[in-house]
């Protein structure tokens, strides 16, 4: 569960008397009162509103509380009550004329404090999601990974503190960028006797240095030369898999994509790996080399740009 802001839900500061607090109450009452409001979420900030009250017009459940916020805990972060917490009076039966009569309506982080006079259900634990890097050749292959999360965790003085727990995690072959695992019962531990809540991994590719990934289609840029080019070859290409040998047809150009059917990710539609044609040309470093260029210029009177000076 949450530690829950009730001085944020109220709009009021720590300091806040407790004729600022009744007033506050009255005024937001009324105003996302269900009855009345047309607040979209009306019903809900109502129920937020008379619990933060509950807490903050009693004198004891407000000291108890501040006592918890002194120890660090603040809003949305993950709460269990500390060893030794004994709870509080329950509720005195006054109202106000807005809020619940009991605490049915109220939240499991307040139950938790002080109780509501009647038995705590069991309530399945909160799920938790965390990211989980890993390599391409790691998602090609599956496998056991090893990962390191962190988690919040009460000290017997209240105090929070983060510690890590390690999982292994199975991993199918051909898991992709986006993917989620669930993994039952290794959230955080349920209340009044429930369930764990699950843990859910999203999954991050890390960047390859040669591959870039379009779901389960790799994409690999492949330096040629121009001769390759020019009169085709064929040449050795790295995979996922390991090295195939790709025939280069004569006549290619630049940015030509060729297809490796079946050589991406696998799955029950396994990914293609595209390779890229790149033609680079060599930097002459001798005047024989030199005059090998201007020769071919010569020779082939070609002019790449002839289309593109005829249309301008």
């Amino acid at each position: 569960m949450e530690f829950k802001d009730y001085y944020k839900t109220m709009g009021v500061k720590p300091d806040a008397d407790a004729d600022e607090i009744k007033r506050t109450y009255r005024k937001l009452a009324r105003k996302y009162h269900p009855d009345v409001s047309k607040e979209p979420d009306a019903e809900q900030r109502f129920k937020e509103v008379g619990e933060a009250y509950e807490v903050l017009r009693d004198s004891e459940k407000r000291a108890q509380y501040d006592q918890l916020r002194a120890g660090g805990y603040r809003g949305g972060e993950s709460f269990r009550p500390p060893p030794g917490w004994s709870g509080g009076r329950g509720f005195s039966g006054q109202g106000d004329g807005f809020g619940p009569a009991d605490s049915a309506g109220f939240s499991d982080f307040f139950e938790s404090l002080f109780g509501g006079g009647h038995p705590r259900r069991p309530r399945k634990g909160q799920d938790v999601r965390a990211q989980v890097d890993i390599d391409l050749q790691k998602a090609f292959a599956g496998g056991t990974q090893r990962i390191s999360l962190g988690r919040p965790e009460h000290a017997p003085d209240g105090t929070v503190r983060h510690v890590t727990r390690d999982l292994d995690v199975q991993l199918p072959a051909g898991i992709s960028e986006g993917r989620q695992i669930r993994l039952a019962g290794k959230g955080e531990e349920g209340f009044g006797g429930g369930p764990p809540g699950d843990l859910y991994l999203d999954i991050h590719l890390r960047p390859h240095p040669l591959f870039e990934v379009d779901g389960h289609d790799v994409i690999l840029s492949l330096p040629i030369a121009p001769w390759e080019a020019a009169l085709g070859t064929k040449v050795s290409v790295p995979t996922l898999g390991g090295r195939v040998e790709m025939n280069i047809p004569a006549g290619v150009a630049s940015g030509k994509r060729m297809r490796l059917k079946g050589r991406g990710l696998p799955g029950k539609q396994p990914g293609d790996q595209y390779v890229l044609l790149m033609i680079v040309a060599p930097k002459p470093e001798t005047e024989q080399q030199r005059s090998l260029y201007e020769q071919m210029r010569d020779e082939f009177q070609f002019n790449p740009r002839t289309k593109m000076e005829s249309t301008s």
